[in-house]
């Protein structure tokens, strides 16, 4: 019985088994077949020129193709078959798919890319023409993609979503500080092809109508996602390592990754807000908000205060489409367990139920009945089945269940530290709010308060003006009063003159008078004095005579009566007399008493007219000294506005030209031309500007009053040279690169030197010593340089062509002769001095640029000869001159491509010199030789213009031409040749040095080469446009494609 059912289950399992191997030989070509057309049919799907965005289920399907073929050759094997090249929304919807490979698809993608990356590079080059719509775009993503594989080959411990644990992050850069600082350089690199595209997807949509909402819009916006996603990785990365390397080096060497971060924070911040305003992404996808402020580095325990910013993208919103297809094929009902078919009908399913007519009906027994023992048997195996099929059901169910509740988990937590950034940033923004909204509230305080100081300001203002006007007329009445004043000074100083001369003439009176009286008591004294001596001699005589009339009593009795009638006549005489003598006396007192209080009287007037006469002159005298100060004061103030409107000339000038050498520096400058002619004109009006200048200046120190013209000049003048700054710049635009770099360094000097003497004028000591002869040299040599530039061929007479055109031949003969004798003596020089692999490096180039100097000798020959079938063919010209004359263009462009040749030979030669020397390079060689056969192909091409095509001078030529090609060949190989033998001498000793010096040079290596990556495509541009600049040129100069007459 357990053989039979053993058999029974085992015939259902066995015959699938035996199909497989009898049908299944090409299965394994089938299925690969069909993974290839499901392939192609999605990624057909996904990357087609609707411009739509791309559907989430077509982008899956290849994410998966991925995963299943462990590898990304189907993807570029299908890519390769579309036109990406020549649409730009086909090349932006496959940035988009690859972009998703990069991040979610296998492993090795990115190493399968790698092959593709200069088709890539040459793609992004080639959009990067276009300067707006998707080819714009497609550049920027491109670079981005480029960008993005790099990376992950430089640092393969990053997956392609970028998702990392801090321990990982740690082993990424292998616990070495440099690793770490090497990291954040190329995260920063990173960070910025992100931020790039981010910008230029914003700057390309019209932000102002909803964009997001259509399906062109979409389209653009659709890859965003998947930057959003990249950006937040690398911003927490970028401040992890930061915090980590600001604690292991000091702060002054982060400067740079500091300021680097912080302009990546703010424009990261910027479109992180703007992007969750718009619709589009509102329902697709989760975008945190960065803080307000970027972390301090300088304080290690801010990075605790970091949370890192999470993406969260919901389940219900997969595909941007919000598609509602269901794909009935790849869905599983795990609900409901699929009840296992019965075991006893399994093998009656396959080869029938007919007991009768079946020889292997078991389940009957061949008519035997089953006993209970084997139908327990059976029901309890049956069973047994039923409940491991449930169990599995209910495992599969449970893992889930458990799947789903983790991925439900991971969103809470998410959500919830999400929530938990929110509710930090919203508690910031309360606090900045409140912030704010004290502030303005203090703002609106004190625009009231400014607004009452503003109207008391007003109120002032008005009453200042009104004081002014008062003040007005109060100068002019003190202006009046002072005028008043002086007469009336005049007039006081005059009174005060015959004041002084009338008191001169009272202090005369006095002392005249003084004199007087005291000549009178000197008189009164002395008659006194003699009144008294008479007396005295009178008494005595009276005394004698009484004595002799007491005597002559006696004697003289009878006389008695008359002697005392005549001494009372004499006493009474006497008597009278001295009354007379005290009467005068009294007088004369009297008259003294009077005049001296007439003198009092006089000094007292005067004392008071002198007190009055001094109190005016002071009065006077303040009253004018405070004239002169006002009048000093609005000097100074007009002294000052003169000095001012000086000053804001000057510096509105300085505006001037500094905006002009900003302008010559433009890339959009690049575009703007100008001619000879006109530079020529604006240098001879700044000459003349400036001889005025010079004028105005002398004029202004000698007085100050006259300022207006100086203030109108300087501004004349700063228009002026600014102008012909411009004009300069644009005329290099169309000259040779020599003569473009000398002129654009003339204006460039002769705008710093403007900037350097306008300085000089701001300042009033240093406006005395302000020399304009320096810039006038500079805008004479910009006019020299102008004049230079200027067409030769319209200043030359028609009738010094011919004489021109057998001048330069010779001197072009003379040229490559003179260049084959120094290559012969460079060439005795080299085997006289040089030994080993120089010497014979020297020996072929000397040897090569030898046979090219014979081949152009024969060239120029040959040419001679063919101009000389030419001129004497007539075509209708009398002579050799009247040719030229008549076919000038032609003519012209002889002269030019002879010119060219000569300077060729002479040019190669010195750099053959410079090689062979050790000083120059191989390069200058090789771009000098093949200058050299483009100049010969301009001869020839001039020279066969109006050859006749059977000529035998002609076939000469065009076989001289070809040799000076092969012998231009032969230079180009024998220097590439020699170039690699003196390279593989220089060998690379690297055993010297240690683990961080190799770094270190790696670091610098990588450097170099991004920058020599850089110069190259600069300098790819630049050639690029000097031919086109040189062939317009050319054309307009020397008349090149014109057709002439005879």
């Amino acid at each position: 019985m357990d053989r039979v059912k053993s058999s029974m289950q085992q015939v259902p399992n066995a015959i699938p088994k035996v199909i497989r191997r009898t049908g299944g030989a090409n299965s394994l070509e089938l299925e690969k077949e069909n993974f290839e057309r499901g392939q192609a049919v999605s990624i057909n799907k996904a990357i087609n020129t609707q411009e739509v965005a791309v559907k989430e289920k077509h982008a899956r399907t290849c994410i998966l193709g991925t995963h299943h073929e462990k590898g990304a050759h189907t993807f570029w094997a299908a890519v390769n078959r579309l036109p990406l090249s020549s649409n730009a929304v086909l090349c932006w919807k496959f940035c988009h798919v690859f972009h998703k490979l990069l991040r979610d698809g296998h492993p090795n993608v990115i190493k399968d890319s790698m092959r593709n990356k200069g088709d890539l590079t040459d793609m992004s080059r080639m959009w990067g023409h276009l300067s707006e719509g998707y080819g714009k775009l497609c550049s920027i993503y491109l670079k981005l993609l480029i960008t993005k594989m790099e990376f992950h080959i430089k640092n393969p411990r990053f997956p392609g979503n970028l998702q990392m644990s801090n321990r990982q992050l740690d082993e990424a850069g292998e616990n070495d500080v440099n690793n770490f600082f090497q990291l954040t350089v190329e995260m920063f690199d990173y960070l910025e092809c992100e931020l790039n595209l981010f910008l230029g997807v914003f700057s390309s949509l019209d932000m102002s109508r909803s964009v997001s909402v259509t399906a062109a819009g979409q389209c653009r916006l659709a890859p965003l996602i998947q930057v959003i996603l990249d950006c937040s990785h690398l911003y927490d990365y970028t401040v992890k390592l930061l915090f980590k390397l600001h604690s292991c080096l000091p702060a002054d060497t982060l400067q740079g990754h500091r300021d680097r971060f912080q302009e990546q924070f703010k424009k990261l911040k910027s479109l992180f807000y703007r992007s969750s305003n718009l619709q589009y992404f509102k329902r697709l996808i989760q975008i945190p908000q960065l803080p307000e402020k970027p972390p301090n580095f300088l304080r290690a325990s801010a990075l605790s205060e970091h949370i890192s910013p999470v993406v969260v993208i919901p389940a219900e919103s997969s595909s941007p489409e919000s598609e509602h297809v269901v794909e009935t094929d790849d869905l599983v009902d795990t609900d409901i367990p699929a009840l296992p078919p019965p075991v006893e009908t399994k093998f009656d399913d396959l080869f029938g139920t007919t007991a009768a007519v079946d020889p292997f009906n078991f389940n009957n027994q061949n008519g035997m009945r089953k006993d209970d023992k084997d139908r327990l048997i059976q029901q309890l195996t049956r069973e047994i089945q039923a409940l491991k099929e449930e169990l599995e059901t209910f495992r599969q169910e449970s893992g889930r269940l458990c799947q789903a509740l983790r991925g439900r988990v991971n969103e809470l937590e998410a959500e919830l530290a999400e929530q938990s950034h929110l509710r930090l940033q919203a508690a910031g923004e309360s606090e900045f709010l409140k912030a704010e909204l004290d502030d303005l509230r203090r703002v609106r305080e004190d625009t009231e308060n400014q607004q009452r100081s503003l109207t008391e300001i007003e109120k002032k203002a008005q009453a200042n003006e009104q004081r002014y006007s008062k003040l007005k007329e109060k100068y002019t009445e003190l202006v009046q009063s002072h005028a008043d004043l002086l007469r009336r000074n005049a007039e006081v100083t005059r009174q005060m003159t015959v004041a002084r001369a009338a008191q001169d003439e009272v202090e005369s009176i006095r002392k005249e008078m003084q004199e007087k009286v005291k000549a009178a008591q000197e008189s009164a004294d002395r008659q006194e004095k003699e009144q008294l001596e008479e007396l005295q001699a009178l008494q005595r005589d009276l005394t004698s005579s009484r004595c002799e009339l007491d005597s002559l009593k006696s004697t003289m009795a009878s006389s008695q009566q008359a002697s005392s009638e005549v001494l009372s006549s004499q006493m009474t005489a006497l008597e009278s007399e001295k009354a007379q003598l005290v009467q005068t006396l009294s007088k004369v007192e009297a008259e003294l008493v009077v005049k001296g209080e007439e003198l009092e009287r006089v000094q007292s007037c005067l004392v008071t007219e002198r007190e009055s006469g001094v109190k005016t002159a002071e009065a006077l005298q303040n009253q004018l000294n405070e004239k002169e100060s006002r009048e000093q004061a609005l000097e100074s103030q007009l002294v000052a506005a003169r000095w001012s409107s000086l000053q804001a000339a000057v510096e509105e000038s300085e505006r001037i030209i500094q905006d002009s050498l900003a302008q010559i520096d433009d890339p959009a400058h690049l575009s703007c031309t100008s001619s000879a002619d006109y530079l020529a004109s604006r240098c001879q009006a700044s000459l003349d500007c400036l001889e005025r200048l010079h004028s105005a200046r002398e004029s202004f120190l000698a007085d100050s009053t006259s300022v207006s013209e100086l203030v109108r000049v300087v501004t004349q003048c700063g228009h002026l040279v600014g102008d012909t700054i411009i004009q300069g710049s644009a005329t290099s635009h169309m000259v040779p690169v020599e003569q473009a770099d000398a002129l654009s360094d003339s204006v460039k000097a002769c705008g710093a030197e403007a900037l350097l003497l306008l300085g000089q004028m701001k300042q009033a000591d240093s406006l005395v010593q302000t020399d304009i002869s320096k810039l006038r040299a500079m805008l004479e040599a910009i006019l020299a340089t102008a004049e230079k530039l200027r067409p030769r061929g319209l200043e030359l007479k028609q009738g010094e062509l011919g004489d021109l055109v057998e001048q330069e031949m010779a001197a072009t003969s003379s040229a490559v002769e003179s260049a084959a004798a120094r290559i012969e003596e460079m060439l005795n020089k080299s085997r006289a001095v040089d030994t080993g692999i120089k010497m014979e490096v020297n020996e072929r180039i000397l040897g090569s640029c030898t046979d090219l100097m014979q081949a152009i000798k024969l060239l120029v020959l040959s040419s001679k000869d063919l101009q000389r079938d030419i001129v004497e063919s007539g075509r209708g010209a009398a002579s050799m001159k009247e040719f030229y004359v008549k076919n000038s263009r032609w003519t012209e462009g002889l002269i030019s491509a002879s010119k060219a040749v000569g300077w060729g030979a002479t040019v190669m030669v010195d750099a053959a010199d410079m090689v062979v020397q050790g000083k120059g390079k191989f390069e200058e060689l090789m771009v000098t030789s093949h200058e050299i056969a483009a100049s010969t192909a301009q001869l020839v091409a001039a020279s066969k213009v109006k050859a006749d095509k059977d000529s035998n001078n002609l076939q000469r030529l065009q076989q001289a031409s070809r040799g000076v090609t092969q012998a231009t060949a032969a230079v180009v190989a024998s220097t590439k040749s020699g170039k690699s033998q003196i390279e593989e001498t220089d060998t690379m000793d690297f055993s010297s040095m240690t683990l961080t010096q190799i770094k270190r040079q790696e670091m610098d290596a990588q450097v170099l080469v991004l920058e020599l990556e850089t110069r190259l495509q600069k300098e790819r541009e630049r050639l690029g446009e000097l031919r086109k600049k040189h062939y317009e040129l050319a054309g307009v100069a020397e008349g090149w494609g014109e057709e002439e007459d005879g």
